[in-house]
C-alpha cells in the first residue's frame, strides 16, 4: 500500500477536486452573508499558509482563534494545520483568568479574532506576552481607528498581499494538528492537543451512517461553534463529504437560525439541548415547519426526554442523542437504533433513544466498580466509564503529572455509566454528582430530565445535601418559565409513579438562574458551595 499520511490538508483538497462548486455560507460578525465554494475556500486557505509562513509561524508553532462559525474561522483550520502548526480555537465564554492562562500556557504566537471580540481583545492583550501580532478577521476597513493592540493587522488585506500558490507539506500522520482546552470547574483548564491521524479518522468515524449519516446531498449547519471541540468534527466531514456548509457567525438566536435553515435548505444540525429548546419555542410561537430540516444531533449536556420528543412528535425531526468530550475528540456514543429494535412499539424504542447511545467505531469502552473490575453490560448495574480509542487522549498538553490513564491504558471520563446488552450507554451521573443515599446511589441526571418535563420549569439542578440518617438526600434546585407557577409540592407529585420513590427529591428550592460553565453545562460545585449550609426540614 502507498505510505501515504492522513493529513487534515487532505480534506480541502479533496474537497476543491471533487466537490469544487459546492457552497459554503457564512453570516459575517460584521453583518451580511458571504457566499463562496470549496474551490475557493481551498486558494484562500493556500494564501494563509503563504501568509503565516511570511509571519514567521513554524511547524509545531500554536496559533489561536477567538472566532465564531464563519468561512474565515474554516479557513484558518486548514491553512494553520495544514502547513503543520497548531490551530488552538479558543473559547471566548471561559472566564477571563482562564482565557489568560490558556493563550500563555500555549505560547500562541499570533491570534485571530472576530470584530466583536475587540473589547475582550484589547484587556487580554497585556496579558499575553507570547503574542506577536493580533489580527483581526475583517477587512482594513474594520480596523479601529485607535487600539491599544500592539501590531494589529486586517485579514483580508494578508490574504490579499499573498498568493495561493503553495504545496501542502507532507508529514508524519501523528504530527500535531490542532488544541482545545476543557472549561475547567475545579482547576486550570487542560488542553487536549489532537493529530492529524486522530482527526482523520475520527473525520471517518463521525461520517458513518449509525452516527452523523452526511452525504453530498446534505445541508449542514453547525450551531455548536467551532470554538467549542471543533464543532464536534463538522467542519472536517462536511468536505470529507461534500456537503454544503452553512456557518451562523454570531447570530445564535433561533430566529436568525431559522431563516438559514430556510432559506439554505439545511438537512442536519448539531447543538445543545439550550440551543434546541429556544429553537422549539419559537416554532410553537409562530406555528412554523422546517420545510428541510430533517435530522439534529443533540449533545455536550443529558439531551431531556421532553426536548427529544417534542422535536419527533410536533417537528417531524430526528434527534439523535450523543455523547462525548474533549479528550475523545469529541464524540464517542451515538443513539442510532439496531435492526431489531424497528419493531417495538415506540415507547420501547424511545427508551433506547433517549440513552447516550452505542459507541462509534474508534472509540471502546467499559465500566467498572471501585476496584476497577468490569461491570455486566445489562442496563442495570453502573460503574465509572472508561475509554479507549485512536482519538481518544492519553495525556493533556503540557502535563507534568499523570494523567487521567488508568494502569491498563484506559481513559477515566469522571462520567457513571450503565450499558446494556445491546451496546447503549447511558450515563446516570458525573462520578463527582452522584448522590449516594444509604449506600444507594441516585442519579441526579434522571431527576433534572423528570423536572424540566414539567410545563412550568425551564431548568433544574439535582445536589445532595447532608441527611443525619441517609447520608445524602436529593436536593431540586430549579428555574420557573416566566410567567408560569408551580409549588414545590406541585412539582414534586410529579415525580410520583415515574421513579423509586426513595430516589424523590427532599426538597425544592426556586431560583431565577442556574450557574453554567463556559460550554454550558451546570456548575454543581457552584450550587454545592451556594447550598452547602442547607438543612433538610
Amino acid at each position: 500500500m502507498m505510505p501515504t499520511p492522513l493529513r487534515i490538508a487532505g480534506l480541502i483538497e479533496h474537497a476543491a477536486k471533487w466537490h469544487a462548486d459546492t457552497e459554503i455560507v457564512s453570516r459575517l460578525p460584521e453583518g451580511g452573508l458571504f457566499r463562496y465554494t470549496y474551490a475557493a475556500a481551498h486558494q484562500r486557505a493556500k494564501q494563509l499558509a503563504n501568509v503565516l509562513t511570511r509571519l514567521g509561524i513554524q511547524p509545531g508553532d500554536r496559533v489561536g482563534t477567538l472566532a465564531w462559525n464563519t468561512h474565515r474561522h474554516f479557513e484558518l483550520y486548514y491553512g494553520i494545520s495544514g502547513l503543520g502548526a497548531v490551530c488552538h480555537t479558543i473559547n471566548p465564554r471561559l472566564f477571563f483568568e482562564q482565557l489568560i492562562y490558556i493563550i500563555n500556557h500555549a505560547q500562541d504566537r499570533l491570534l485571530f479574532f472576530d470584530i466583536t471580540f475587540l473589547p475582550l481583545v484589547e484587556k487580554l492583550a497585556p496579558h499575553c506576552p507570547t503574542v506577536e501580532q493580533w489580527v483581526l478577521l475583517a477587512g482594513s476597513e474594520h480596523l479601529p481607528t485607535a487600539s491599544t493592540l500592539p501590531r494589529l493587522s486586517s485579514y483580508e488585506a494578508l490574504l490579499a498581499a499573498e498568493s495561493a500558490d503553495y504545496e501542502w507539506p507532507l508529514f508524519e500522520e501523528n504530527t500535531a494538528s490542532s488544541l482545545c482546552y476543557t472549561s475547567g470547574t475545579t482547576d486550570e483548564p487542560k488542553g487536549v492537543l489532537y493529530s492529524h491521524r486522530s482527526t482523520l479518522l475520527h473525520s471517518y468515524a463521525a461520517s458513518l451512517p449509525d452516527c452523523f449519516n452526511c452525504g453530498a446531498r446534505d445541508v449542514i449547519l453547525p450551531v455548536v461553534p467551532m470554538f467549542h471541540v471543533n464543532a464536534w468534527g463538522i467542519p472536517y466531514l462536511a468536505p470529507l463529504n461534500g456537503c454544503k456548509l452553512v456557518l451562523p457567525g454570531p447570530a445564535l438566536d433561533a430566529a436568525s437560525l431559522y431563516e438559514l435553515f430556510e432559506h439554505e435548505g439545511v438537512t442536519f444540525s448539531a447543538g445543545v439541548p439550550t440551543i434546541w429548546f429556544g429553537l422549539l419555542q419559537y416554532m410553537r410561537e409562530g406555528q412554523r415547519q422546517f420545510s428541510t430540516l430533517r435530522k439534529m444531533i443533540v449533545g455536550g449536556a443529558s439531551c431531556p426526554p421532553a426536548l427529544l420528543q417534542a422535536f419527533d412528535e410536533e417537528l417531524g425531526i430526528e434527534i439523535r442523542h450523543a455523547w462525548g468530550m474533549s479528550e475523545t475528540s469529541p464524540l464517542g456514543t451515538v443513539s442510532t437504533l439496531k435492526a431489531q429494535h424497528l419493531d417495538l412499539p415506540e415507547e420501547a424504542q424511545f427508551f433506547f433513544k433517549i440513552k447516550q447511545g452505542r459507541s462509534i467505531f474508534g472509540i471502546d469502552m467499559e465500566i467498572v466498580n471501585d476496584a476497577g473490575q468490569p461491570l455486566p453490560h445489562d442496563g442495570v448495574a453502573f460503574g465509572d466509564l472508561l475509554v479507549r480509542g485512536p482519538f481518544v487522549v492519553s495525556d493533556y498538553f503540557g502535563a507534568t503529572s499523570p494523567g487521567q490513564l488508568t494502569a491498563n491504558g484506559w481513559f477515566r471520563t469522571g462520567d457513571v455509566a450503565t450499558i446494556d446488552a445491546d451496546g447503549f450507554m447511558n450515563i446516570t451521573d458525573r462520578s463527582k454528582d452522584v448522590i449516594k443515599s444509604g449506600g444507594e446511589w441516585i442519579s441526579s441526571i434522571d431527576l433534572e430530565n423528570l423536572a424540566v418535563a414539567h410545563p412550568a420549569i425551564v431548568e433544574a439542578a439535582v445536589i445532595g445535601v447532608p441527611h443525619p440518617k441517609w447520608s445524602e438526600r436529593p436536593l431540586l434546585v430549579v428555574v420557573r418559565k416566566p410567567g408560569h407557577d408551580v409549588s414545590a409540592e406541585e412539582l414534586l407529585a410529579f415525580f410520583d409513579g415515574k421513579i423509586a420513590t426513595w430516589w424523590k427529591p427532599d426538597a425544592v428550592e426556586f431560583v431565577a438562574q442556574l450557574p453554567h460553565t463556559a460550554t454550558g453545562k451546570l456548575l454543581k460545585t457552584q450550587l454545592r458551595k451556594d447550598f452547602a449550609d442547607y438543612e433538610l426540614k
